[in-house]
């Protein structure tokens, strides 16, 4: 915004548009004009079946329709119901509970967990951390919040995890604030697929505790794409990794129903706290409860009926489970594809693991952008590259796509 009338700014830099929903709705006027089989959509960032429908898991859907009025209607209480909050620490961690003290707190998706993280765990004016490819919205919020978000440079020359810029990064920012909230999107990365190796988690790890004594650090994992990155085991087995940790080091796992159960709309969520301190423990059930009775009060109650009512019965939950990995082999595929496609074509991609996203760099992304949709294609220009939603387009459609962008960059 240019100018403020009656708001105040408070050091924010607001669009008139997300960037994201205006590009898509963009796609979606085309479609309205041009057809459905003129235009690839390849914004969405919700998993869509090859005719391009939302795909929303039938088993969730029976779920949903069995609610009785209350499941729905009735106020949740702030942190969620106890029974939401026992099996969100079931669903989040699987096999891999941790053995340190956890507390479960329900949350408007991952977001209000991001939200209210940098809000308890840093102060006003501190920078939060992050990578250089991450979620817009990471800055939005820290904007919104008052925080400045700084980046590390994601991959090194030899696309490797770059723990050297995530080291020199800790440090700057360590030797000039007490404490430091660091934002680790992971498995399934948005916007570039990658996850982070048990080398990368334990490399992450050191450097923290290299740079933490006097300090408060506090490491954010945001695994809302878990469920869709593959093998649940596989996927989980970093979780040890943080609880190990010394009592001035915070781990919290941000976790969203949005992706896993396809119930983007219902945003369920919660923030979950791993540390050996249980007055650390005590204080992040009351903090962030708090922090939630000022913002959203309270999170809807029909998403923890659903969650609870799935992880009280073994069947209706093995259900879900074996549904949701056909799915996610169809986005395993289309992964696959549009790599392969991209090596044929001479097209670079960033390193790509799984999930919803795939990311090109390029030199001027938004141009690449608009000429991309002269020719029908819609995706999100980012600072560095060219973001591409394989969760929403077809196998298919990943196989030539990557000639076309590799046409529009010359």
């Amino acid at each position: 915004m240019a100018k403020y009338l009656m708001a105040q700014e408070n050091s924010r830099i607001i669009p008139k548009e997300d960037k994201i929903f205006g590009i898509n709705k963009l796609a979606k006027e085309m479609i309205a004009k041009e057809g459905k089989e003129n235009v690839v959509n390849a914004t969405v960032g919700a998993l869509l079946d090859d005719n391009g429908d939302l795909v929303v898991l039938s088993s969730v859907v029976d779920v949903l329709k069995n609610l009785e009025p209350q499941d729905y209607a009735e106020y949740a209480p702030i942190g969620g119901t106890p029974e939401y909050r026992k099996h969100i620490i079931e669903a989040t961690f699987g096999k891999f509970k941790p053995k340190s003290h956890t507390r479960a707190l329900a949350t408007p998706g991952g977001t209000g967990a991001i939200r209210n993280t940098i809000e308890n765990y840093t102060q006003r004016g501190e920078k939060v951390l992050t990578s250089d490819w991450f979620w817009a919205p990471y800055n939005t919020i820290a904007q919104e919040l008052e925080r400045k978000l700084v980046t590390y440079t994601l991959f090194d020359e030899n696309d490797n995890y770059n723990l050297s810029s995530f080291e020199e990064k800790v440090k700057e920012i360590l030797e000039i604030q007490d404490n430091l909230v660091v934002i680790i999107n992971t498995p399934a990365h948005n916007p570039t697929g990658y996850t982070l190796t048990l080398k990368d988690w334990n490399g992450v790890i050191d450097i923290l505790k290299k740079y933490s004594k006097g300090k408060k650090i506090t490491i954010l994992a945001d695994v809302a794409y878990i469920d869709f990155a593959g093998d649940e085991d596989k996927y989980r087995e970093f979780f040890p990794v943080l609880d190990d940790l010394p009592e001035n080091i915070l781990a919290v796992v941000a976790f969203s129903m949005s992706k896993g159960f396809t119930l983007y709309g219902l945003r369920g969520g919660a923030m979950i706290c791993i540390t050996k301190n249980e007055d650390v423990a005590e204080e992040f059930v009351l903090v962030n409860s708090f922090s939630a009775r000022a913002s959203w009060s309270n999170c809807p109650r029909a998403a923890m009926k659903v969650l609870s009512s799935i992880y009280e019965d073994e069947a209706l939950l093995a259900k879900v489970k074996a549904e949701r990995k056909k799915f996610c082999d169809m986005l395993v595929k289309r992964g696959k594809a549009f790599e392969q496609a991209a090596a044929e074509a001479g097209l670079k991609t960033v390193p790509f693991d799984s999930g919803f996203f795939i990311s090109i760099p390029c030199k001027d992304p938004d141009a690449v952008g608009k000429e991309l949709q002269k020719s029908g294609i819609f995706a999100v220009p980012l600072a560095k590259g060219l973001r591409i939603s394989v969760a929403s387009i077809s196998e298919e459609l990943c196989k030539t796509i990557p000639a076309k962008v590799k046409a529009a960059m010359s």
